[in-house]
């Protein structure tokens, strides 16, 4: 996987002070995007274990409430696949910091079939916060959203749904 930036403080990409990693590879092609530069699966840099190192010690602080997962597409499959392992790290040093991630797929495509579901589709969801779900619109667009770009796009508990197997919208 390669990502395109890491912002060490966001405060734009959810709720609190935040980690934020752009990964690269996008499929859906958005008209409008915002980083159509991130389409390519070969942007940027490769995410290492040294990135690992510099993400986890961006997250460390107390002021730092969270990572967020954002791109190109953190749910394609090969992003997924070099995620999980990261997440686990992450969830097992620093428990209390929550995830968010933006993709570009419902959540019904998440869980269904779709192109981006694979082998760990389910354990990288339980891993996750808040989802973003839902691909930009540019028709849509409204820029008094919080944390979203289009009125389509939806903030997902996801713990909750998971555990109601129903959509729980997330209280901001």
């Amino acid at each position: 996987m390669y990502y395109s930036v890491i912002k060490p403080v966001d405060i734009a990409d959810g709720i609190g002070v935040r980690v934020s990693l752009f990964v690269s590879g996008c499929t859906h092609h958005c008209k409008g995007c915002f980083q159509p530069e991130t389409w390519s699966f070969t942007y940027g840099q490769p995410f290492t274990a040294q990135t690992e190192e510099q993400l986890l010690s961006y997250l460390r602080p107390s002021y730092i409430r969270g990572l967020t997962l954002l791109g190109g597409e953190p749910m394609e499959p090969d992003n997924q696949r070099v995620l999980l392992p990261f997440l686990k790290r992450l969830r097992a040093e620093l428990p209390d910091k929550d995830i968010w991630c933006y993709s570009g797929y419902t959540l019904e495509e998440l869980l269904g079939a779709s192109r981006a579901r694979c082998e760990v589709t389910d354990e990288l969801l339980s891993m996750i916060d808040v989802l973003v779900d839902g691909e930009f619109v540019e028709e849509k667009r409204n820029i008094s959203l919080k944390f979203r770009g289009s009125e389509n796009q939806r903030l997902i508990d996801l713990p909750e749904t998971l555990r109601c197997e129903r959509v729980v919208r997330f209280d901001l």
